[in-house]
């Protein structure tokens, strides 16, 4: 669903797995718990959502807006986060993910932990 509106949207602990949501206003939305493995996420506006503990695992993170973004403990192995605008280090200190995990921003040289074998 291209450019839906789920600002603020409570999707806590939801199935959106594979979901294509392209150009979303995911604005202050919570995510947590939810499963977007495989979802289309690009390009995106996740900027003050919560994705503490979402499962971001193959995920199509291409140049999204993760401003504010809280990802504690997101899964990000095999995500592609290439040209994610406003993503910190800080932020993806506290997640993790693999050699996979695509990692490219003009600004400076992000890195990602390894996620810890379940």
């Amino acid at each position: 669903m291209e450019r839906a509106n789920l600002s603020s949207a409570n999707l806590g602990g939801a199935s959106l797995e594979r979901a294509n949501l392209p150009y979303a206003n995911l604005t202050h939305a919570n995510l947590s718990s939810a499963n977007l493995s495989g979802a289309n996420v690009n390009r995106a506006d996740l900027s003050g959502a919560n994705l503490i503990a979402a499962n971001l695992s193959g995920a199509d993170l291409t140049a999204a807006n993760l401003s504010g973004a809280d990802l504690t403990g997101a899964n990000l192995s095999g995500a592609n986060l290439t040209l994610a605008l406003n993503l910190t280090q800080t932020q993806l200190d506290r997640a993790c993910g693999n050699a996979a995990t695509t990692l490219y921003s003009v600004f400076e040289h992000l890195t990602l932990k390894e996620c810890s074998p379940r």
